[in-house]
């Protein structure tokens, strides 16, 4: 999976303009090294303020480069008013935009085009929530008093949803940057909802125009930090960020371990609480100093698990459900099954040998974008899985967490990250994972979600603090009930 660039857009999207110029520039950094840069223009027309902010970032993944593009726009009064917004990124071939416009009635006009398919719909905008504008005035108008606290509602254009953020004045500070120090407030912030939110440090100058941004992104320390053209422009240095989410396995997991529940001990680092979610297949119990274990595989007949949200049977527009093509496609594949469990291990059998080409250069696709291109990884495997199955009325969902994989970019025995597919069949969640042809006790469930890219960040920040202690195969168990095998090992593999 490669959802990193999408933590960078969501920053941006937190952030507020950087300058009263009407141009300004960023550099982006990691651990030190550059990856890619901001520029912010703004633009004051009488009583109208546009801000513009684009960034560009790249990464390598197993020596494959990775380049993403992410434009956001919001016009406000001069007051901080929201009146329309824009957001276009490209994580693969195809460019996602979002565009609204508020209406004479005060609802907002929203276009969604994901995959080269759009839809129109009405979006009531929340009370309080604010644009790029209104988030620097929410900062001046509190004040830069060391150890004042408040909240500020964020939205997000990309998601068109609002973050809450919880905001503390840390203090002043002298600060070393690029073009010389400036006497900055520097203050934290931190999403009010979930768990396991990383803080974001910010240091603003007097106006609230943030001049440096700091926030932890597995592992590594990212930094935006204002400068000239000529700093942000420099060229750019490989980082691979999927070597640093690689989880190194406590033991080899031999094919007759894999294929029969497993125990792990799963050490948390840093405080987190449990990152961990609780399914049919996965049972969570935490030991006590951040350690965790998980039983994966065993009978849960009473895991209390709920059924089906409404995400799970809707379209959306990365997982176009209710596109003709989608249903064709997925009629065709499952022909005469008589029952879900034969209809999705058809549809995995097929979509196994379906998506021909490893497109690790591939940010994130949709549904119909995989179809035309048959490229992709896990997230299009598992994106365009839950699509046909939706199709058909299986309630269907994505996860996200992490899989065994023998040798993975140079390196042997790790858990990588990872995406499959669950359906809701017989009363309980069953795992379909099309990209490895099967499901098995080494895929650890970290997040669960309706499959657009935003859901993944939440799941896997966690990765660089995870270390796994030991895995034990049911045989040494005395104390686990009879396994429920559901779709692990061979009977996945005949793909019904």
């Amino acid at each position: 999976m490669r959802r990193y660039p999408v933590v960078l857009a969501v920053l941006l999207c937190l952030l507020p303009a950087c300058a009263l110029a009407t141009e300004t520039w960023m550099t982006v950094l990691l651990d030190g090294r550059k990856v890619g840069k901001v520029r912010i223009e703004r633009d004051v027309v009488g009583d109208r303020v546009t801000t513009s902010q684009s960034l560009d970032f790249r990464l390598t993944r197993v020596k494959t480069p990775l380049a993403m593009h992410t434009d956001v726009r919001s016009v406000e009064t001069i007051a901080g008013a929201p009146l329309a917004f824009y957001a276009r990124s490209k994580m693969s071939a195809q460019e996602n935009t979002v565009e609204g416009t508020v209406r004479d009635d005060g609802a907002f006009q929203v276009s969604n085009t994901v995959g080269g398919q759009s839809k129109v719909n009405l979006l009531i905008w929340p009370s309080g929530a604010a644009l790029i504008e209104g988030q620097r005035l929410t900062m001046a108008t509190h004040g830069f008093q060391p150890g004042t606290t408040y909240r500020m509602r964020s939205f997000d254009a990309v998601k068109q949803q609002v973050a809450t953020v919880d905001m503390e004045v840390i203090g002043d500070e002298m600060v070393d940057m690029p073009l010389g120090r400036e006497s900055l407030h520097h203050l934290r912030q931190t999403l009010a909802s979930g768990k396991n939110n990383p803080s974001v440090d910010l240091w603003v100058d007097d106006q609230g125009f943030v001049r440096r941004g700091i926030a932890p992104l597995l592992g590594f320390r990212m930094e935006m930090t204002a400068c000239d053209e000529a700093c942000a422009s420099a060229p750019d240095q490989d980082v691979d960020l999927l070597r640093a989410a690689m989880i190194g396995a406590p033991r080899p997991m031999t094919a007759n371990l894999r294929f029969a529940p497993v125990r792990y001990t799963i050490l948390v680092r840093g405080g987190y609480t449990s990152p961990f979610v609780q399914t049919d297949e996965q049972r969570v119990t935490p030991i006590g100093d951040g350690l965790y274990q998980l039983d994966i595989g065993f009978s849960q007949s009473h895991s209390g698990e709920p059924g089906p949200l409404p995400e799970d049977t809707a379209p959306n527009p990365w997982v176009q459900s209710d596109s003709p093509e989608v249903l064709s496609m997925a009629r065709s594949i499952v022909g005469d099954a008589a029952t879900d469990i034969q209809r999705m291990r058809r549809l995995r059998s097929y979509l196994s040998d379906y998506i021909t080409e490893k497109g690790l250069d591939v940010g994130y696709a949709s549904a119909l974008e995989t179809i035309q291109t048959r490229r992709g990884d896990c997230t299009e495997h598992a994106v365009l899985l839950t699509a046909l199955a939706r199709s058909l009325g299986i309630p269907t969902r994505v996860v996200t967490g992490v899989v065994y994989v023998e040798r993975f970019g140079g390196v042997n025995r790790v858990f990588i990250p990872h995406a499959w597919a669950q359906a809701w069949i017989e009363n309980r969640w069953v795992s379909f994972d099309s990209a490895q042809r099967r499901f098995d006790a080494t895929h650890i469930a970290l997040g669960v979600g309706d499959g657009e890219p935003w859901r993944f960040f939440s799941s896997m920040s966690v990765l660089g603090r995870v270390r796994i202690e030991r895995a034990i195969p049911a045989s040494s168990l005395m104390d686990m009930p009879a396994p429920s095998m559901g779709d692990m090992g061979g009977g996945a593999g005949k793909g019904g």
